[in-house]
């Protein structure tokens, strides 16, 4: 293949002895032998360059994007790097700017690949144009990729040339879904929040039951990505499937028995706890490149010591998490959960279950939206720390609700009206953050047992730089919150949450 930063590709399904079984405007094509390696197909787990219509390609030598909006383009890489931001600067990384930098390049199909350069000549033997077959051979299906150059003087022959490769095309030029289809027929795409659809008259525990069994799918998906260590995502997604089904249980008053919604919550709080100290460390080494730009080059040599405690104790976390994982308790503990909540008819109703989901719905959104909007009123900058943690708290069970019953209402105001949360959520999400950091910050320092007394001096050096570092940024938060609930209860926000939810009553 020709070596250009942008490379126009056309996607083909047939063989190149068919397509070129004729001449192409009287010009006779001439294909030299082939080379053959390998290939793969990559994407993150959370399917984001199918989702925008980019296939991007591993062909042992370089990466190649393929772009239903832009041109395609070719970055040559000596190695096969899992991160886009390990990839060296180049137009392939430039073009994956917008991929999330904490989700690792998975292969998902791979196989053998063909690659023949080849020529229109006319009847004298002069190349009028020029263009190089790719063949990918996977295991459940093959593509054919043409990438046609244009030479100078003979524009006439290349676009005789792409005229005959469009109407040859199986899907056209660009039809990156066409790579997907054959390549990978039967992969499910992942989706970490899945979308639930009730009829308004549905029941309660239907709805509550149907999110449910939805997340726990969601949290089982991301087993695999935990046990391999592939990237710190997978974690965080099945610990937040476990948190949203704890928010049903939680927040779905009366759906099932006291005594059931009791033990869920105990079982479910069982599958959470065992994941919180490495998702906890995970945290801390995401936060490393910042702790260094906080503190002076004097004060790395205590960092240094105190990430290379916190590598050891994830490396001994996540074995611990792994055989949790592969043993028979937690496989029987996922069997039986799963059945319970694939029939309604297998769990205990309580007094709320028959109550029609839209209806029971909009009054729940309607008083947690009023519970927030008192406590938010009442914050000035006397109140304590803890009342501002429990608004954070009372805004998540908010969006979780507006979340699990948008298609009970207008998608278009509830996505509007949970981006107005949001801005609000963010605010107190960092005020939660840098007071849980000097929190934990302290207890590594308190546990911390070492001999060498300057290296212990060290760490405790930086750590008390950081906490006060943090301590200022969490105040600095802390004077933002009145603002940011003064945007978020705006009238246009309040009229739009009572006609959206307040019963209206005769």
């Amino acid at each position: 293949m020709a070596r250009h930063d942008t490379v126009d590709f056309m996607i083909l399904a047939d063989s190149p002895q068919t397509l070129f079984a004729e001449q192409v405007a009287k010009l006779q094509p001439q294909l030299e032998e082939d080379v053959k390696t390998g290939f793969a197909l990559l994407d993150n787990f959370d399917g984001d360059l199918r989702q925008s219509g980019r296939a991007l390609l591993w062909m042992g030598d370089g990466l190649l994007l393929l772009d239903d909006r832009a041109a395609s383009l070719f970055q040559a890489l000596p190695g096969n790097q899992r991160f886009v931001a390990d990839l060296p600067d180049g137009p392939v990384k430039n073009a994956l700017a917008d991929l999330p930098d904490l989700r690792c390049l998975l292969e998902l199909t791979s196989g053998s690949l063909s690659r023949r350069n080849g020529a229109l000549v006319d009847d004298e033997g002069k190349t009028r144009t020029r263009f190089t077959l790719l063949e990918l051979h996977g295991t459940d299906g093959n593509v054919m990729l043409v990438q046609t150059e244009k030479l100078r003087g003979y524009e006439k022959a290349h676009g005789q040339l792409q005229a005959y490769l469009l109407a040859a095309a199986d899907g056209g030029s660009g039809a990156t879904a066409h790579i997907y289809h054959a390549l990978v027929p039967d992969h499910l795409p992942y989706i970490a929040k899945p979308k639930t659809v009730f009829a308004p008259d549905e029941k309660a525990v239907v709805a509550a039951t149907h999110v449910i069994s939805a997340y726990l799918a969601v949290a089982q998906r991301n087993e695999e990505g935990i046990i391999a260590d592939l990237d710190t995502e997978f974690l965080h997604d099945y610990r937040v499937a476990l948190r949203k089904i704890r928010s049903v249980l939680s927040l779905f008053r009366g759906v099932y028995s006291d005594s059931q919604t009791v033990a869920l919550k105990r079982s479910f709080s069982e599958l959470m706890a065992p994941t919180g100290r490495l998702r906890d460390i995970d945290v801390y080494l995401m936060e490393r490149d910042d702790y260094y730009r906080l503190l002076p080059e004097s004060l790395h040599g205590g960092l240094e010591e105190m990430f290379g405690r916190f590598q050891k104790s994830r490396k001994s976390e996540l074995r611990k998490l792994t055989r949790r994982f592969e043993g028979q308790a937690y496989a029987r503990q996922m069997t039986s959960l799963q059945a319970l909540f694939s029939d309604t008819s297998r769990l205990h109703m309580g007094p709320a279950a028959e109550r029609p989901v839209h209806e029971y719905a909009r009054e729940l959104i309607w008083k947690r939206y009023r519970k927030v909007c008192k406590m938010g009123r009442a914050i000035d900058d006397n109140t304590p720390d803890e009342l501002v943690h429990e608004l954070r708290i009372n805004c998540k069970k908010l969006r979780y609700l507006m979340e699990f019953f948008a298609p009970l209402f207008s998608r278009k105001e509830v996505k509007a009206r949970i981006n107005d949360l949001k801005g609000l959520q963010d605010n107190l999400g960092l005020f939660n953050d840098y007071s849980v950091q000097q929190v934990a910050l302290q207890e590594v320092l308190d546990r911390a047992k070492m001999s060498d007394r300057g290296k212990k001096l060290d760490m405790a050096k930086s750590v008390g730089a950081l906490i006060a570092i943090l301590h200022q940024r969490q105040l600095d938060e802390r004077a933002r919150v009145t603002r940011s609930f003064a945007e978020f209860d705006s009238a246009a926000v309040q009229d739009s949450f009572r006609n959206q939810f307040q019963k209206v009553t005769a």
